[in-house]
């Protein structure tokens, strides 16, 4: 059933504008403080004298929390709902970019790993809440439209991060540091993440958001029906989601990660405009999904993914085996190629679910785990082989994503397993 604290004449025309602007703020929340996270990778390969693959730990930290809490947190949802869900994850946020204080004053690479974890783990409560909510905050048929638009706010907040990475955190690096300075470095911007962050989880404490426990709209169910004894990982549709979003996840920060390094060796030698490059390729993230939101009142949800896998791939193999400024250009187009993918994925991923929506967006919510599994194997193979061969992994998750848009994301297939 659904609760609402809304009147009852109200009930067939709800407001949501109010709480998708307010989800819309959280979602650019954990988008910027994904990207702060992967820009930390070159910072630490100076600090810790790191090469890529051991870096990207740092990754490989903050997206393990998905793993470990993405079912948890469906489960939380379960027995608070989405708003009391939101709080204790800002709230859990705060703790963990706290910890950056003694992992800096230790120079402890262990530690800073630590405060990476628990940081995500509050983000990874957040996401899985904030993604369902804008959701059902309206019918099925549009919810990777708003989807889309929230997440397009997700990424302009992320295109932030590599800037205030490049401003605050790297550009003061060098190699006459010594590492406690270098590490000090991050002491000051997660101090203000801290401070924000409390007054935002105080701030929704006290907001007026719709108390969505649980939804059929999307698909009703009564007492018996096969659709409430199911159990969740029947659903292929939902499944196959999740290992979608495993790939993408696993892209996006490989790509974005590798970033400053890449266009250095392609000659931008200058770190504020490697990191300008950064910025742009998350812009074109922003931009895809604002568009993006627009054009799926034309173009289904599935064939965007399919033109989207496709131009990724595209893309790829140019900044494979070109230099320089095309190298580098079509690297930053690869933002507009993921643009979609995460929330078209996601939404596709728990159509059809009702009730169980919670628990679909838990398992899907575990695909995040590439972040951790995918950039690590990325840094390992541009140890070997060299950045522009190692691309040949993230072709393979573009290569993906398209299949889960050409027939992977059909209901249909749960169907068939359960059966």
């Amino acid at each position: 059933m659904v609760t609402r604290s809304t009147p009852a004449a109200a009930e067939s025309t709800p407001n949501y504008t109010g709480p998708f602007i307010t989800v819309a703020v959280l979602f650019g929340i954990f988008g910027f403080l994904t990207s702060l996270n992967n820009q930390l990778v070159a910072k630490l390969e100076e600090v810790f004298k790191l090469s890529h693959g051991p870096a990207m730990l740092a990754t490989a930290a903050w997206f393990l929390a998905y793993l470990v809490f993405s079912v948890p947190s469906g489960k939380l949802i379960e027995l608070v709902g989405y708003k009391r869900t939101m709080v204790i994850s800002l709230f859990i946020m705060v703790v963990g970019a706290l910890m950056f204080i003694p992992a800096a004053n230790m120079v402890s690479f262990p530690l800073t790993l630590t405060a990476i974890f628990v940081l995500a783990t509050g983000v990874c409560a957040l996401q899985t809440s904030a993604n369902p909510y804008v959701s059902i905050l309206g019918p099925e048929h549009s919810a990777a439209a708003r989807l889309n638009l929230a997440q397009a706010f997700n990424s302009g907040a992320s295109a932030l991060a590599p800037w205030v990475a490049a401003t605050f955190i790297l550009v003061h690096s060098g190699k006459s540091a010594s590492a406690a300075t270098e590490a000090h470095m991050l002491q000051g911007p997660y101090i203000l993440i801290a401070a924000a962050l409390l007054v935002l989880a105080f701030a929704v404490m006290f907001m007026h958001l719709p108390a969505i426990v649980s939804t059929q709209a999307f698909r009703p169910a009564k007492e018996g029906d096969a659709l409430l004894t199911r159990n969740i990982w029947t659903y292929s549709h939902t499944v196959l989601g999740m290992v979608g979003i495993f790939f993408y996840v696993g892209v996006e920060i490989s790509l974005a990660a590798i970033g400053i390094r890449f266009c250095q060796q392609q000659g931008i030698s200058n770190v504020e405009t490697a990191g300008l490059m950064v910025l742009l390729y998350y812009i074109g993230i922003m931009v895809g999904r604002f568009l993006g939101s627009f054009l799926m009142k034309w173009i289904k949800a599935d064939k965007m993914l399919v033109a989207l896998g496709i131009f990724g791939v595209l893309m790829l193999v140019v900044a494979m085996f070109t230099s320089g400024q095309v190298a580098v250009g079509a690297l930053v187009l690869c933002g507009l190629a993921n643009s979609q993918m995460y929330p078209t994925i996601f939404a596709l991923g728990i159509a059809e679910l009702g009730p169980l929506t919670s628990k679909g967006s838990g398992v899907i919510t575990i695909g995040n785990v590439g972040g951790a599994v995918i950039p690590v194997v990325f840094g390992m193979m541009a140890d070997r082989v060299g950045i522009q061969y190692a691309f040949v992994l993230p072709i393979v998750g573009y290569i993906f994503v398209a299949y889960y848009g050409l027939s992977g994301h059909k209901p249909s297939r749960g169907e068939a397993i359960a059966a």
